[in-house]
């Protein structure tokens, strides 16, 4: 299939006709890897939005395991997407630095660091009438010009991502016809195809019914186990987080309260202090277990 005269994908998900980046993510090379994973990390990082008084992050530092899962996770505008933007280059910070692989992510071309780092936002859009396919080749602008013709490498590629986001059978469909999972399946396939060396996923679970749930979760945890993909990903569910992740990273008010491994993490005392909810957590062969028992209220 050519995806001649279409245009290509923003950095952030979304479709524009006007720009030629995209945004990204890496599948297995069909070898169980590909190549040395990419370091990705914040230092001193802080940031926030034109109209807010004060930053939403403020100092924070932040390393990715490469090659691993690390999550995000804590309460509603603790800062977890605010963070994960300027990790993504979708946000300037104020002060600081984001570096990825030695370079500073702010000083590189749009088109470069979208065939190394790939986001899927919250905000992805497409035009009306596209198809699931034509979505899915979107991810493939960067690896070549704007005005050349699809290659054997793309449709591989794309083929790649349609199947480990286990969405061929929505290839003809149009994206606007489908269900919220199975967009999300779409736009995940999209950033598959892109092959990039590290994904950063924001909350790709939330709205999602129990089986569209799992099916997200599979497909990051394919990546980790089969490629040497960096990534990040913020989840609303924290005993999710705790099961997919190798790392976890807890904030609240834009601060880095905890991070470590889930079985770290994930405690009654920082459920109280992050979540302010009292808990039983125990541990199991498949990560530490929540029990919620009541809110905590007042300051």
């Amino acid at each position: 299939m050519s995806m001649d005269g279409v245009e290509p994908t923003r950095t952030d998900g979304s479709i524009d006709e006007s720009d030629e980046s995209a945004a990204a993510g890496r599948v297995d090379d069909g070898n169980g890897g590909t190549g040395d994973a990419s370091d990705l990390g914040g230092e001193g990082l802080v940031l926030g939005y034109p109209n807010a008084e004060e930053p939403v992050v403020d100092g924070e530092s932040i390393a990715a395991e490469p090659g691993a899962v690390t999550a995000l996770v804590g309460p509603n505008g603790s800062g977890k997407s605010t963070l994960l933007k300027g990790l993504a280059n979708q946000l300037a910070p104020e002060a600081g630095s984001v570096v990825l692989d030695g370079r500073d992510v702010h000083a590189m071309d749009t088109k470069a660091l979208a065939r190394k780092l790939g986001l899927l936002s919250q905000e992805s859009t497409s035009p009306n009438g596209i198809t699931v396919e034509d979505l899915v080749y979107h991810g493939r602008y960067p690896h070549r010009g704007f005005f050349e013709r699809t290659t054997e490498e793309d449709v591989s590629a794309v083929e790649r991502a349609v199947e480990l986001a286990g969405c061929d059978h929505l290839r003809d469909r149009e994206v606007g016809s489908l269900s919220g999972g199975q967009k999300q399946l779409a736009w995940i396939a999209m950033v598959l195809a892109q092959d990039t060396d590290v994904l950063l996923l924001d909350e790709p679970t939330t709205f999602l019914d129990l089986h569209h749930q799992m099916e997200v979760m599979e497909i990051i945890e394919t990546l980790r186990d089969e490629s040497d993909v960096t990534v990040v990903v913020v989840l609303h569910d924290i005993e999710q987080a705790a099961r997919l992740a190798d790392r976890m990273v807890a904030l609240k008010d834009g601060e880095i309260r905890a991070r470590g491994p889930p079985e770290a993490v994930v405690t009654e005392e920082l459920l109280a202090d992050v979540f302010r909810v009292d808990a039983e957590v125990v541990a199991t062969d498949r990560g530490p277990r929540v029990t919620p028992i009541r809110a905590r209220h007042g300051k």
